[in-house]
């Protein structure tokens, strides 16, 4: 069974699933099975500081490595809910991301989260950690390159406002939330740097929960 939630056994849907170590157990029937349970790479930040530029050159790079998924593709009127923190769309990518686990790559999920949206949530207990990188930028730069995107995008002033109100709540929070984000200011380096940035953390953080044999 590829979705988690869902005993292979006797088919209950778990609302919020128990794991032991790499094991999920059924609480209706008792039933355990094995699962991978992997990290988690959540590449976040405001928009305008460089996830999407940086996203598709690092599934280049890590191709053999890492899954590197887009969050807006998810972002649909059924998980558009008006909960602080949008809980079911970000309940859904947990789900999903655990489904892909089980083909043995993680997922590197780029697009805004942090941890309190993240860390409380039922599906938490697949991942054996989330690990949090978050590009940022100052201000007035990430104004106007959200001010230069195409209209359809919709981003006028008072979007960009709350973003970029986003962008300093980040760069105020990141080392005090649980876990820490750690932040990169993209504002005057070069893309590939950027690239650079992203690849080494994954890669350091899966030289110790996935070494190469």
């Amino acid at each position: 069974m590829l979705d988690l939630k869902i005993c292979p056994a006797c088919g209950d849907r778990a609302d919020r699933p128990l794991a032991e170590g790499a094991e999920l157990l059924c609480a209706l029937c008792g039933h355990r099975w094995p699962f991978r349970r992997l990290p988690l790479f959540a590449l976040t930040g405001p928009s305008g500081a460089g996830k999407s530029t940086v996203g598709p050159r690092l599934a280049e790079r890590l191709s053999d490595r890492v899954v590197v998924l887009e969050q807006d593709v998810l972002w649909t009127a059924g998980l558009q809910d008006d909960v602080d923190g949008h809980p079911a769309f970000r309940s859904v990518w947990l789900r999903m991301a655990a489904m892909i686990h089980q083909s043995g790559r993680p997922v590197v999920l780029c697009g805004t989260v942090v941890p309190p949206e993240f860390e409380h949530l039922p599906e938490r207990v697949f991942f054996s950690d989330i690990h949090y990188l978050a590009m940022v930028g100052e201000s007035e730069v990430l104004r106007k390159r959200l001010r230069a995107r195409p209209e359809w995008r919709e981003w006028d002033e008072p979007r960009i406002d709350e973003m970029l109100a986003f962008n300093e709540w980040l760069q105020a929070n990141a080392a005090t939330t649980a876990p820490p984000v750690q932040l990169f200011d993209t504002t005057h380096v070069p893309v590939d740097v950027a690239v650079d940035v992203a690849e080494d953390w994954v890669l350091r953080h899966l030289s110790t929960a996935m070494p190469l044999t």
